[in-house]
């Protein structure tokens, strides 16, 4: 429902442009760092326990885009990323008992992608040398594959803002951006009762070339 309102949006926005605007579309090669901070709390109210940890992810990727752009570059677009980007991933041995060999419970392990990534932009210009000011929103499922004793956690569809700055040349561009996520938050299902709670933030260069 997220990814249908932001298309529907989009193509609202897309009305609001000149009778002059062209329609480009094309592909984005881009490369960044992912950081995300995590904490899962295990047990009960009464009893608890948190274990923490930061990740920090190089990725490099491509998307399609579709944009319609005016005569002054006012440019509204769609883009999505046909492939996925791993969040964070981490494995653990648990005992129970003075004894590890002959307590072990298992190595428990569990990672995170970044999958279904879809973007809604805006780019607006800054002067008349192909500068623009880059906004917009991002809407992905965040799918996470786990090897645990007792429980399992879901997927999660996530939303994120992004800011940038950018250069067009031609049916050229070049860009640099921030993008924040939400927090994301798993509860487990199965025999446990532990959650996940998660950060994650991503710094990206971005060229794409338009037809």
């Amino acid at each position: 429902m997220k990814k249908l309102f932001a298309i529907i949006s989009t193509l609202f926005f897309l009305t609001t442009l000149t009778a002059k605007a062209e329609i480009q579309y094309g592909f984005g090669l881009m490369l960044g760092q992912l950081s995300s901070d995590g904490t899962e709390t295990e047990g009960t109210a009464a009893d608890t326990s948190n274990r923490s940890k930061s990740f920090e992810e190089s990725f490099y990727g491509a998307d399609l885009f579709i944009e319609l752009v005016n005569d002054s570059g006012l440019t509204f677009g769609v883009s999505y990323v046909p492939v996925d980007f791993e969040l964070g991933s981490g494995a653990r041995v648990d005992v129970d008992g003075s004894d590890p060999a002959e307590n072990d419970n298992g190595t428990r392990s569990a990672s995170a992608d970044v999958t279904d990534l879809m973007s809604v932009y805006t780019n607006i210009p800054i002067g008349d040398n192909g500068l623009y000011g880059l906004l917009g929103g991002k809407f992905a499922t965040i799918t996470t594959s786990e090897s645990l004793n007792e429980s399992s956690y879901g997927n999660e569809d996530v939303t994120a803002y992004e800011i940038g700055l950018g250069k067009r040349s031609g049916k050229v561009k070049y860009e640099v951006s921030y993008t924040d996520f939400e927090d994301i938050s798993l509860s487990s299902t199965g025999g446990g009762t532990n959650s996940i709670t998660a950060d994650a933030d991503a710094l990206t260069f971005r060229l794409s070339i338009g037809f």
